[in-house]
């Protein structure tokens, strides 16, 4: 286990050092000019705009640059912010709640209602119950996901609150206030629940269906299992094998696909926060986000790998 640990971990810190170097060279290559996006519409000499270049590290050699951001981000600096003039970091750890609120709330809701509905209509595949399932769910996972999330806007923006997290007017604390913000995160969340739930049916109906005709369901058939007992006992948990790994796996990509969701809903979470830095484009910002939503992605593909060991007895004898 040692071993196989190591492997995994060792795997995932190259993974994290190759993402610092994709991250460094996107940003400092973007073409745009960020000091003259800064001072837009207020007059700023040539001399004005080269200080400004100093004072956020432009003029350094673009190895220095590097290594500044390298060494900062093992650190836990991840740069300060151009827009906001406050530590990335801080930042980060201001916006991270309410992302992950939303992407938890989503997650376990559309986890819990793919498996089931792919569960179903894998043992049942074939019957109107699938055939419904299947098509509502791939339907939605083709949506776009701003596209949807303005469309629910449009329907039920007059029951549900249209943005942000919470009402200023109301008091910070307090059971008025958990209420509040349930019904701001009532819309944000069934949008990412409705795009993201199909993954998870389709994956799981095909391994149901893969299992259907295995010698060990016929055997538990023969004890005089009933089928419900077979389904739950012998064919879910096999099943379940690479559910468990795209769950993991998606988990990563969730919090990046806060991005436009959180937009649309002016959800105060990391999304909305790259979406503003987008705006000027706000460099140190951008780079920050961009090491957590990849952090994000390495660290679920690490546990990904260390529970389909536990859980699939192939893997240990490796």
């Amino acid at each position: 286990m040692s071993r196989y640990l190591g492997k995994k971990v060792a795997a995932a810190l190259v993974s994290f050092l190759v993402t610092l170097v994709i991250g460094f060279v996107i940003f400092s290559l973007m073409p745009a000019d960020p000091v003259r996006t800064l001072t837009r519409g207020r007059p700023t000499s040539e001399e004005q705009l080269a200080q400004i270049r100093v004072q956020l590290g432009l003029d350094e050699p673009v190895w220095y640059r590097f290594l500044t951001f390298a060494g900062d981000t093992l650190r836990g600096e991840l740069g300060f912010s151009w827009q906001f003039q406050q530590s990335v970091s801080s930042l980060v750890a201001e916006r991270l709640g309410p992302t992950l609120l939303l992407m938890g709330a989503a997650a376990v809701i559309s986890i819990a209602l793919g498996l089931w509905l792919g569960v179903h209509s894998g043992w049942r595949h074939g019957t109107l119950f699938d055939k419904v399932a299947s098509g509502a769910s791939l339907t939605l996972w083709s949506v776009p996901t701003f596209w949807l999330g303005m469309i629910l806007l449009v329907l039920f923006s007059g029951w549900f609150p249209s943005g942000g997290m919470s009402d200023p007017s109301l008091a910070a604390t307090g059971l008025e206030h958990v209420l509040d913000v349930a019904r701001h995160l009532v819309l944000p969340a069934l949008t990412m629940v409705l795009v993201v739930f199909a993954q998870y049916v389709t994956v799981m109906r095909a391994s149901v269906i893969d299992e259907l005709g295995s010698p060990y369901l016929l055997t538990a058939r023969a004890k005089g299992l009933t089928d419900a007992d077979v389904r739950r006992k012998h064919a879910v948990p096999n099943a379940l094998l690479p559910s468990v790994t795209m769950i993991f796996m998606h988990l990563g990509t969730l919090v990046t696909g806060a991005i436009t969701v959180e937009a649309v809903y002016s959800w105060p979470g990391l999304g909305y926060l790259t979406y503003e830095a987008l705006k000027i484009p706000d460099l140190p910002l951008l780079q920050g986000t961009f090491i957590i939503f990849s952090a994000s992605v390495i660290l679920m593909n690490l546990l990904a790998d260390l529970a389909y060991r536990f859980l699939d007895p192939r893997v240990r004898v490796q």
